[in-house]
């Protein structure tokens, strides 16, 4: 089936709009959306933090969309009876069973119903599994994640072995990616087509040994 590409502010805002309502675990009653330029200002509030992020992935598959400023909140009704003790003692236990975040790495601090996640870690994907590890705690309205990356001064990049990966990707595969290496850190330049594949060129370099920091200087040229 040929679907026609609308590259308005316009129909951009129609088609966010209509995925919210189309993706079965949100509820868009009380979201607003208004795009400028390509840019999604997401407002309204949420029942759940995993509704937010729901919000913000579904948004994000969108043709189109440049970036995502999300002005969201959560709604903190019903949550009262749940209080930081409760939430700190759950993050605990669940960051303890999560099995992608080493021992003793990561610690929660809960403020207010906000969930600090603080440590050091090697990996990008340790970090991002501590988050998974406690966004599905009830109560939880939003997430601070200041874990840290460090590597060994013996551990080098492998500047060839991101560009193969690039490359191999099927969503990636002949847009204009360049990467620059220093030291630990990654910088992606060039164009791709749209946030997702911003998004996938991100993934395929934090997944290389040995980066601390990617900026993604990528441009959406649709």
């Amino acid at each position: 089936m040929t679907q026609t590409v609308h590259r308005t502010d316009k129909d951009l805002q129609t088609n966010v709009f209509d995925e919210l309502l189309y993706t079965p675990n949100l509820d868009a009653a009380h979201i607003d959306v208004a795009v400028k330029d390509g840019v999604v200002t997401l407002s309204g509030d949420v029942a759940t933090l995993p509704e937010r992020l729901a919000v913000k992935r579904a948004t994000m598959r969108m043709w189109g969309v440049k970036t995502v400023a999300d002005k969201m909140t959560v709604r903190t009704s019903g949550t009262n009876a749940i209080d930081d003790t409760d939430i700190a003692r759950t993050a605990k236990q669940l960051l303890d069973w999560a099995i992608d975040v080493p021992s003793d790495t990561v610690k929660a601090d809960v403020h207010e119903h906000t969930i600090t996640l603080s440590g050091n870690v090697t990996w990008d994907y340790q970090r991002d599994a501590a988050v998974r590890a406690v966004t599905y705690i009830k109560g939880v309205t939003s997430i601070k994640n200041t874990i840290t990356l460090s590597q060994g001064p013996s551990v080098t990049i492998v500047k060839a072995a991101i560009e193969k990966a690039i490359q191999r990707n099927a969503q990636l595969h002949n847009q204009t990616i360049n990467v620059d290496v220093d030291g630990h850190q990654l910088t992606l330049r060039g164009s791709v087509r749209s946030h997702a594949d911003r998004r996938e060129a991100a993934q395929a370099a934090w997944a290389a040994a040995g980066v601390t920091s990617v900026k993604n200087d990528l441009l959406i040229t649709s």
